[in-house]
């Protein structure tokens, strides 16, 4: 009976730690979210209508693809975010 004792105190002893253990919030997803957006084009200084709607149009692409990344970025930090504070509770 003694021995048993003596083996649990052991066992549970064992399964404990001084370290704190501290989770770590996950890396961001890839090198593209990493990447700043690009800048947009600008007009020379006597611009054309056909350089006028090029700009606009390739500016138009540029600032929405920028803004499919950033709200990416927002979406995945909330979640990660929220599961992160979750486990910690």
């Amino acid at each position: 009976m003694k021995y048993l004792i003596l083996l649990s105190a052991l066992i549970l002893s064992a399964c404990s730690t001084t370290v704190p253990v501290t989770a770590k919030f996950p890396d961001p997803p890839g090198k593209n979210a990493m990447e700043r957006c690009l800048d947009l084009k600008k007009l020379s200084d006597t611009p054309t209508l056909s350089e006028i709607s090029k700009t606009v149009s390739t500016n138009y692409g540029t600032y929405y693809e920028c803004a499919v990344k950033s709200d990416s970025w927002i979406e995945w930090y909330q979640v990660q975010k929220h599961i992160f504070e979750n486990i910690v509770k």
